[in-house]
C-alpha cells in the first residue's frame, strides 16, 4: 500500500506557475500529498475525481477570482479553504470570511508561517470526535433551531418543524455528536439496513431545506468531502 496515501492531500490553486511550483515542493517536503491547479476551472476538474483535505487559493486570478470560486464551491463542499492574497484591508478579508474562507494569508508570505496555518486549519477541521450521547433527555441548539433528543422534537424560533421518522434519526445522529463527521454508511445503520448510500444523500438535502436558511449554501448541516455529513452549531 503507497504509504504516501495516509497523507493529507491540498490543492495548490494559483495562475503563478513559479509559486505553485515552490509550495508543492516546500509542502511535498512537510510530509503532504500536493495536487496544483492554475485555475478555478482546473480546481474543479481536480476535484471531481479526487478528495482533498484542504485547498490552499489564491485570491487574484484572471477569469474566476479566488473568491467567487469559494462562494461557489461552499454551495457544495465542506473542505477547508486558506486563502492567499495581497489585499490586506479588514473589508476584503470579512468578505472572504463571509464565504465560508477558515483563515487568510498575505502575500508575501514566509513558508514556515503557511506551514504553520494549514496544520491549524487541518486540526480545526477533524474535530475530534465527542462522547456517545446519553440517555438523560437534553437538548442541542444550532443557530436558531433548537432539539429535544428524547422526544424527537425541533423548533425553529419556538416554532415546531415537522419531521419524518428519518429525519428524527437523522437529528439524534447529527445532535448527539455535534462536529463529528457522520460516514453514509453510519447513517445507513442508523436509518435502517434498507437505505443506501445514495438515499442518505437524498434524505439530508431533505433535511436541510428544513433547518438550513439557505440548503444551497448549508451552513450547519455541511458536507465533508470522501467522509459524510456533520452538523456545527456556527
Amino acid at each position: 500500500m503507497d504509504a504516501s496515501a495516509d497523507k493529507p492531500h491540498i490543492l495548490v490553486v494559483d495562475d503563478d506557475t513559479r509559486l505553485r511550483e515552490l509550495l508543492k515542493s516546500f509542502l511535498s517536503r512537510n510530509d503532504f500529498r500536493v495536487s496544483t491547479a492554475a485555475s478555478a476551472a482546473e480546481a474543479r476538474q481536480r476535484l471531481s475525481s479526487l478528495d482533498f483535505d484542504l485547498i490552499v487559493l489564491d485570491v487574484m486570478m484572471p477569469g474566476e477570482t479566488g473568491l467567487e470560486f469559494a462562494t461557489e464551491l461552499r454551495r457544495t463542499d465542506d473542505v477547508p479553504i486558506l486563502m492567499l492574497t495581497a489585499m490586506v484591508e479588514t473589508k476584503d478579508r470579512i468578505a472572504g470570511l463571509e464565504r465560508g474562507v477558515d483563515d487568510y494569508l498575505g502575500k508575501p508570505f514566509e513558508p514556515r508561517e503557511l506551514l504553520l496555518r494549514i496544520q491549524s486549519v487541518l486540526r480545526r477541521g477533524r474535530p475530534a470526535g465527542t462522547a456517545a450521547p446519553s440517555d438523560e433527555p437534553r437538548q442541542v441548539t444550532f443557530g436558531p433551531m433548537q432539539f429535544d433528543l428524547e422526544l424527537g422534537e425541533l423548533t425553529d424560533k419556538g416554532k415546531r418543524v415537522p419531521l419524518t421518522d428519518a429525519e428524527i434519526a437523522l437529528m439524534r445522529a447529527f445532535t448527539g455528536r455535534i462536529g463529528e463527521v457522520l460516514s453514509r454508511e453510519t447513517l445507513c445503520k442508523i436509518i435502517g439496513a434498507s437505505v443506501n448510500e445514495r438515499a442518505i444523500d437524498v434524505q439530508v438535502t431533505r433535511l436541510r431545506r428544513k433547518i438550513e436558511p439557505d440548503p444551497s449554501f448549508p451552513r450547519y448541516l455541511r458536507t465533508v468531502r470522501g467522509q459524510g455529513y456533520r452538523l456545527v452549531d456556527a
